[in-house]
C-alpha cells in the first residue's frame, strides 16, 4: 500500500487529484470504509474537506474551526488521535455519518499533514472495528502516507511561490519598462519634438499600424518603445526585428517562421516573428529594405491578417500591431519599383517624422547633460557639468550621426575625463577639427596651448559670472594677466554676466 501511495503522491499529479487516487487506494488495499483529506486555509483559519470518498453530503462540505471536534483537534495540536469505538465518542462531530453506519461498529483514526513543523491539514479515516487491532501500526503506516501528501503539498506551494515570484517580477519589469519607455521621457522641449510627442500621445491608445521616419540614430526605436508601452497592448510583448541586419534569405523565415523540413537545416518548427509578437507589438526597424518577394507577403499579413510559416500549408491568424521605421526615402524607391505602393499606402496609415538633431539644437544641451549623468553612473565618475567651450563645440558640430553619434561622444568623453568637469580636449578630434568636412589643419604647439588657455579662461569667467578678479584667484593668477588673455582671444566676457 505504501509503495503504491508513493508512486502516485510522488508524480506529478496535482495534490487534489494525488490525494483522491489515495483514498482509493487506502479503500482497496487497508479496508477504509470513508477517508477525507483536509487542509487549512491560512487567511481564514478554516479547515475544510478538500477530498473525500464515502462520506455523505454533510461531511463532503464539511468545514471546522481550529480544535474543533476531532480534526480541528489533530490540526491544531498536530498529535494523532484515534477513537476506537465512533459509536461512544461524544466528540465526534460526524453525527449524521455515525448514524447511518450504526449496524456495524466503526473506528477512527485522525493523523496531522505537516509541513515545514507546521500541521497544514489532516487524514482521517473511518475502519471497521476490530478488537485485536493493532492500533499503533496502523498509526504509522497513515503517518507515513500523510508525510507523502505533505511533501506534495510542499511541492505544490514551492510551485505556487515560484509562480507568484515569477509573476510580480514580470509585473515589475514591465512596470519599469513602460516608466522607462513612457514617451514623457524622451528629451526634447524643441518645437519639433513637441510635435512628435502630440503624435505619440494620439496614436498610443490605438491599434493604428505606425510609420516613423527619420535619418539613422534619431531615436525610432525608442518612439516605437514608446507607443508600445502606452497602449492596450502594454502587457503582451514588444518585438522588434531589424530588416537590414538579415539577408534576404532569411528575413522571410524570421518573420513567419518555418516547419520542420521546410529546407535544409530546418530540424525543427520554429515560430516567427509575428507568432511571438501576439497580441503586441511588432516594430520592424530599415522596412524600406525588404526584398519585393517578402513585400507581397506582409501586406497579405496587413490586409487579412493571417500567413503560413515557410513550408506549412495550416493558416495561422494573427492579432499584432504593426510599427514600421526607415531611414530611406520611399517615395523614390516606389519610382525605382523598389517598394511596393501598396504596401506603402498600408504602412502610411500614421506617419511620424522624427527631426534630425541639427533641427532640434535647442534640445542639445538637455540631451548632453542626461547622457553625462548617465554615464557617469555607469562609470562611477564624478562628472558634473561640461564647460563653455565644450558645448560650443557640441553646437557647432553638425551632427550626421543625430543622438546616436551624441551619445556615443558623451560617453567616451566621460571616460576619458580626469577632472569634475568636461574640457573640449576631452571630446573627439571630429568635434575639435574639421576632420569631419574634409579641411584638417595642423595646429603648431604654440596654438595647441593657446586653445586650451582659452579654454580654461572661458570656463572660469564661466564659473564667476565673467567677474575678472575671481576668474583670476580661481585660476591662481592676477586680474592684470585675465584682462590681457580675455584682450589677446577676443573673449566676450559680458556674454557670461546676469
Amino acid at each position: 500500500m505504501l509503495v503504491d501511495a508513493g508512486y502516485v503522491l510522488g508524480g506529478e499529479l496535482p495534490p487534489r487529484i494525488a490525494f483522491e487516487q489515495v483514498l482509493e487506494i487506502l479503500k482497496v488495499r487497508h479496508g477504509v470504509i470513508r477517508g477525507a483529506v483536509a487542509l487549512l486555509d491560512a487567511q481564514t483559519a478554516e479547515i475544510r474537506v478538500e477530498v473525500s470518498y464515502g462520506l455523505s453530503d454533510a461531511g463532503r462540505f464539511a468545514h471546522y474551526r481550529l480544535g474543533e471536534g476531532i480534526t480541528g483537534r489533530v490540526v491544531e495540536s498536530g498529535k494523532p488521535i484515534v477513537v476506537p469505538k465512533v459509536s461512544r465518542e461524544p466528540m465526534f462531530l460526524n453525527r449524521a455519518g455515525k448514524r447511518d453506519l450504526q449496524k456495524q461498529e466503526l473506528t477512527y483514526m485522525c493523523v496531522p499533514i505537516v509541513v515545514k513543523g507546521k500541521p497544514v491539514g489532516a487524514l482521517g479515516v473511518d475502519l471497521r472495528f476490530k478488537q485485536d487491532r493493532d492500533y499503533d501500526t496502523e498509526l504509522k503506516c497513515l503517518g507515513l502516507v500523510a508525510a507523502m501528501m505533505a511533501q506534495a503539498i510542499k511541492a505544490e506551494h514551492l510551485v505556487d511561490e515560484e509562480r507568484r515570484r515569477l509573476k510580480d517580477e514580470n509585473t515589475h519589469l514591465l512596470e519599469e519598462l513602460k516608466e522607462r519607455y513612457d514617451f514623457s521621457n524622451i528629451i526634447g522641449t524643441s518645437g519639433p519634438m513637441r510635435q512628435v510627442f502630440e503624435q505619440i500621445a494620439q496614436v498610443g491608445h490605438t491599434n493604428t499600424t505606425v510609420l516613423i521616419r527619420g535619418e539613422s540614430g534619431t531615436g525610432k526605436e525608442l518612439i516605437a518603445h514608446a507607443i508600445h508601452y502606452n497602449s492596450p497592448r502594454a502587457q503582451k510583448p514588444f518585438i522588434k526585428v531589424n530588416c537590414a541586419a538579415l539577408p534576404d534569405s532569411l528575413i522571410e523565415s524570421e518573420l513567419f517562421g518555418y516547419e520542420k523540413g521546410a529546407f535544409t537545416g530546418a530540424n525543427a518548427l520554429k515560430k516567427g516573428r509575428f507568432e511571438l509578437a501576439e497580441g503586441g507589438t511588432l516594430f520592424l526597424d530599415e522596412i524600406g529594405d525588404i526584398p519585393l518577394a517578402t513585400q507581397v507577403k506582409l501586406l497579405r499579413v496587413l490586409q487579412e491578417k493571417e500567413f503560413e510559416r515557410l513550408g506549412g500549408t495550416s493558416t495561422i491568424r494573427t492579432n499584432v500591431r504593426l510599427i514600421t521605421g526607415t531611414n530611406k526615402d520611399l517615395e523614390k524607391a516606389m519610382g525605382e519599383e523598389k517598394f511596393r505602393e501598396d504596401l506603402y499606402y498600408r504602412l502610411n496609415v500614421f506617419t511620424i517624422f522624427v527631426p534630425p538633431l541639427r533641427e532640434r539644437k535647442s534640445d542639445l544641451l538637455l540631451l548632453s547633460d542626461h547622457f553625462l549623468q548617465k554615464y557617469s553612473r555607469e562609470h562611477k565618475k564624478d562628472i558634473r557639468r561640461i564647460s563653455t567651450p565644450a558645448i560650443d563645440m557640441l553646437t557647432a558640430y553638425h551632427w550626421p550621426g543625430n543622438v546616436r553619434e551624441l551619445e556615443n561622444v558623451i560617453e567616451r568623453a566621460v571616460l576619458v575625463c580626469d577632472s569634475h568637469v568636461v574640457h573640449g580636449h576631452h571630446l573627439p578630434p571630429t568635434l575639435q577639427t574639421a576632420q569631419a568636412s574634409g579641411t584638417i589643419t595642423s595646429l603648431s604647439l604654440a596654438d595647441a596651448v593657446s586653445a586650451f588657455e582659452k579654454d580654461i579662461v572661458l570656463d572660469a569667467l564661466k564659473t564667476t559670472r565673467g567677474n575678472r578678479a575671481k576668474a583670476a584667484r580661481l585660476l591662481g593668477t592676477t586680474e592684470r594677466i585675465i584682462n590681457y588673455k580675455v584682450r589677446k582671444y577676443g573673449i566676450d566676457g559680458n556674454r557670461f554676466r546676469d
